[in-house]
């Protein structure tokens, strides 16, 4: 898969593809040493300490950090809750102030819908002297998405965690985003290796904390709480959680359904256990399409999601 400016930075090479499924990992005591690592062409590497060495890119992330005042990750425990959807609008909605510069990275690296939300499939990656160009919504909303490095929307990205982690590392280093007020990082669902390296790489430069989203239902819940657990084990701040999918106004008679009833009393119930902020509950709203980011301010003012 091409990858446009990568060739220093991200090994496409399919060398890493032979990293073994149950690695231990550079920082264990078994680095290189156990039964997996055996065959595996980083082997040496391993063993000799050298991978487990500070990650120098950790401090050019630092620098490069320093003109982004607030950092804020967009989490969900479980797919297809709206999470991408959520983060546009967030986008969206900070960006209404002219004054107000927003960035909005899409690390989903297997499965990136910002491009398509946005309404910027199509769009390719620019670089320049100072990084990689954003493509831009709006004069003052910059977006950026390994979905704009696909010949193809229809491509599979098939990559194992180096070679994310690679993506990620490289998006955050090497991206100009000039100096933002908000960058909004939509991650993918679950804990996996790209929350832990985005998390990892942005330590050192303050983040702001994380919002996750849900829908009522108690299988969605049960994710939530590992995700809330996930975010105290790396020291990750909660910002709150977002209720979506939370009721369903009928555009005609205006009354409203439970399209997925809380039966455990939804995110309200589970905020005031787990002692977390909520910050709102968004109804299902058939104004809100794909195509809305097309064109700016689409949204109508009656309509049940925009209050």
């Amino acid at each position: 898969m091409p990858v446009a400016g990568s060739g220093e930075r991200v090994d496409t090479s399919g060398r890493m593809e032979e990293v073994p499924h149950d690695c231990p990992g550079a920082d264990s005591t078994q680095a290189g040493r156990g039964a997996s690592c055996q065959g595996c062409p980083n082997q040496r590497l391993c063993a000799s300490g050298a991978g487990a060495a500070p990650d120098p890119a950790i401090e050019e992330i630092k620098e490069k950090m320093k003109t982004v005042k607030h950092k804020i990750l967009i989490l969900s425990g479980k797919g297809g809750v709206g999470k991408s959807t959520f983060s546009a609008h967030l986008a969206h909605g900070l960006a209404e102030d002219e004054n107000t510069q927003v960035a909005l990275l899409d690390i989903d690296i297997c499965g990136p819908s910002i491009p398509k939300i946005m309404g910027l499939e199509g769009e390719q990656v620019h670089q320049s002297g100072s990084g990689w160009s954003p493509v831009y919504v709006e004069d003052n909303l910059g977006v950026m998405s390994v979905g704009f490095l696909l010949s193809s929307p229809d491509d599979a990205v098939i990559w194992r965690g180096p070679k994310k982690n690679g993506m990620i590392k490289q998006f955050l280093r090497d991206v100009d985003w000039g100096d933002v007020d908000y960058l909004l990082v939509d991650t993918p669902p679950g804990t996996s290796d790209e929350h832990l390296s985005v998390v990892q790489y942005l330590a050192a430069t303050h983040i702001d904390g994380a919002v996750i989203v849900t829908t009522p239902q108690e299988v969605s819940l049960q994710d939530v709480r590992k995700e809330i657990n996930f975010c105290h084990k790396v020291k990750l701040p909660v910002v709150g959680v977002v209720e979506n999918m939370s009721g369903f106004v009928c555009p005609k008679c205006k009354k409203e359904s439970q399209i997925f009833p809380p039966t455990t009393g939804g995110a309200e119930a589970m905020c005031q256990d787990l002692k977390v902020p909520l910050l709102g509950k968004v109804p299902l709203d058939p104004h809100i399409e794909i195509q809305e980011f097309c064109s700016p301010h689409q949204s109508k003012e009656e309509s049940p999601s925009s209050s």
